[in-house]
């Protein structure tokens, strides 16, 4: 099984008009675990005191959006040369205040103000820019494309020889290229495993372990490399020339890491691939249930 080694990726969005697209991953819940509301201070002598926030609360919801679409321009939506594009700031600042509006989330002892500040920053204009993407992608005025690595652009299972002493699953010959699942839990990598080798529709399947697959994203303004679970390749309908090429992450609890992993697996790296239109047809699919994989996967690639 072969699979790309990407970069990064290349944005081209249209330079006059942008476009929101607000979806589920685009909701962010504020709480006060990065940045407490209220803080007691104990004193050596004498009674202690408490310090909060209050005082920030004063701050107009227009600055909070000026600052974030601020932001956003400056950090995402500079020109291929690296320059500003001020221009674009009117737009920009429309979508903040909708995104605002329908997808911010306050919880207890919270409010809008603690976007300014931080970790909460850097998630809000994430989210922001992953909505400006994601809308002008469904309205057929953006394309991304992958950045390659230079050397090595090409990952096999050809490579794939080590040792360990973790469980292991014994895979069939017919079904997959390494000998062996490496197990990092008791039963769900199993699990997948057996039924994957089950589908009359799997070809081939490998669990993401010493492949050297990973997909770069961006997390609290920080370069980060996202390893998904299983790469298969499956016939979604069109024949054994043109196998789907289906990336499987199964996921437990979700947080604010877990969503900006798959939220550019689906939106990012999913879409710069199919555009290159060399490492043939890719797809995402994020599962919570190891026990409905079957259906979940062919649902997912339209067959009953």
């Amino acid at each position: 099984m072969n699979f790309p080694r990407l970069l990064g990726y290349r944005f081209h969005l249209p330079e006059r008009r942008l476009i929101a697209a607000f979806t589920s991953d685009s909701v962010f819940r504020l709480t006060t675990a990065s940045i407490p509301s209220e803080t007691e201070m104990a004193a050596v002598v004498g009674e202690s005191q408490v310090h909060t926030l209050e005082g920030l609360k004063q701050v107009r919801p227009n600055h909070v959006a000026f600052e974030l679409a601020k932001a956003t321009l400056e950090r995402f939506l500079r020109n291929e040369n690296d320059e500003a594009q001020p221009w674009l700031f009117p737009q920009v600042l429309g979508i903040t205040r909708e995104w605002l509006d329908k997808c911010l989330q306050l919880g207890d002892n919270t409010f809008m103000q603690l976007l300014l500040f931080g970790q909460n920053k850097h998630l809000a204009i994430e989210k922001i820019y992953d909505s400006i993407r994601e809308g002008s992608q469904s309205a057929g005025e953006k394309r991304v494309l992958p950045i390659l690595q230079p050397y090595d652009t090409l990952g096999s299972t050809d490579y794939v020889d080590f040792f360990t002493t973790r469980p292991t699953f014994a895979t069939g010959a017919t079904h997959s290229h390494t000998s062996h699942v490496v197990a990092d839990t008791d039963v769900w990598e199993q699990n997948v495993a057996y039924k994957l080798e089950r589908m009359q529709e799997v070809f081939r399947y490998v669990k993401n372990d010493h492949l050297g697959f990973t997909i770069p994203y961006t997390f609290q303004n920080k370069e980060k490399q996202y390893t998904p679970d299983f790469l298969v390749d499956i016939d979604d309908g069109h024949g054994a020339d043109d196998l789907l090429h289906l990336i499987i992450e199964v996921s437990g609890e979700r947080d604010e890491m877990k969503a900006q992993k798959t939220t550019t697996a689906r939106t990012q790296w999913i879409p710069a691939v199919n555009n290159h239109r060399v490492f043939g047809r890719w797809s995402f699919l994020e599962i919570t249930d190891p026990a409905n994989l079957q259906a979940e996967v062919r649902r997912h690639i339209g067959i009953k």
